[in-house]
């Protein structure tokens, strides 16, 4: 086991935010980050990969801080033309950001595969952390609404999240495999952050591929989570309409009773620390924080607060 590595489950914008705490107090090299890629999609012939790319971004101090995705200062021609040719546009992608699509895909046609071309991408960034897809394999998140089955960047981005979610199916969570990386991250570390992710569709979309939930529950790492519940809603994204779609309650406890198989310490904002008592019935050592993360100053706060609970 390697003391003072610590590997990271995470989605896109919370997880990202606090990835940027967590590397400017610990070494950028000893930091290992699992990234969900249900939400990978393929558009315009190309190979999108919006949770990785989200936290490449912003790790690599490129990322547009105001949206928390793409490229600042970027530019969307490229997109204004497609428009023009009639083709959809309802995902932006801008012009900087379509170089690292086009990229990505050229890698994968040659036979490369994702975790490798990741790698690729982040040296090329000048990364010195770890970032790696949760698997190599085709894998969808699926929402089921009142309007039928949609691709989970359909119902976000293309819908507004405007339908009521019946449920949630992650097409090929029987087939896909966990890349050798990502078990060997869990297994050879002593410490594990699961990053203030959305529970159902970004760390539960993780948590899906075989092997990964297993090696959490065997590995002898500590694990804490940090709750992206504030006083039952979300900062950003559609965790609340998921959770409430699946009859789940939107609370701190909700989402520490979601990981209570393998969780050690859980996190909760100030604002739910009526919670901590029923977090601890669960046998989870709760532990509450300011957990909001508007300034560089609360990321870093929010990341010396999970580093101590390891």
């Amino acid at each position: 086991m390697v003391e003072r590595k610590i590997t990271c489950l995470a989605g896109g914008v919370g997880a990202a935010k606090f990835l940027q705490g967590l590397v400017r107090v610990i070494p950028k090299k000893d930091v290992t980050v699992v990234i969900n890629t249900g939400d990978d999609i393929e558009l315009h012939g190309l190979h999108i990969s919006p949770d990785l790319d989200i936290v490449m971004y912003t790790l690599a101090g490129i990322v547009d801080e105001e949206k928390g995705w793409g490229i600042k200062d970027d530019t969307f021609h490229c997109l204004s033309m497609l428009k023009r040719y009639g083709c959809e546009t309802w995902f932006n992608i801008g012009d900087n950001d379509l170089a690292t699509h086009l990229y990505r895909t050229s890698l994968l046609r040659k036979g490369l595969t994702l975790s490798e071309v990741t790698t690729k991408l982040c040296q090329l960034l000048g990364f010195q952390e770890t970032l790696l897809p949760m698997t190599n394999d085709k894998f969808e998140t699926r929402i089921l609404t009142n309007k039928g089955e949609m691709h989970f960047q359909e119902y976000m981005v293309k819908r507004g999240m405007q339908d009521r979610v019946v449920g949630v199916r992650f097409e090929g969570a029987e087939q896909a495999k966990p890349c050798q990386e990502v078990l060997a991250a869990i297994h050879d570390t002593s410490r594990i952050i699961i990053c203030p992710s959305n529970p159902i569709v970004s760390i539960g979309t993780i948590l899906s591929v075989k092997g990964i939930r297993e090696a959490l529950r065997k590995t002898e790492a500590k694990i804490v989570a940090i709750s992206p519940i504030i006083a039952g809603t979300v900062v950003k994204g559609p965790a609340e309409k998921l959770m409430r779609g699946l009859g789940i309650e939107v609370s701190a406890f909700s989402v520490a009773n979601l990981y209570k198989d393998f969780l050690d310490v859980f996190i909760l904002d100030t604002l739910d620390k009526e919670q901590k008592e029923q977090i601890e019935t669960l046998g989870i050592r709760a532990v509450v924080a300011d957990t909001l993360m508007k300034t560089i100053e609360d990321k870093i706060s929010l990341a010396k607060v999970a580093l101590s609970c390891l």
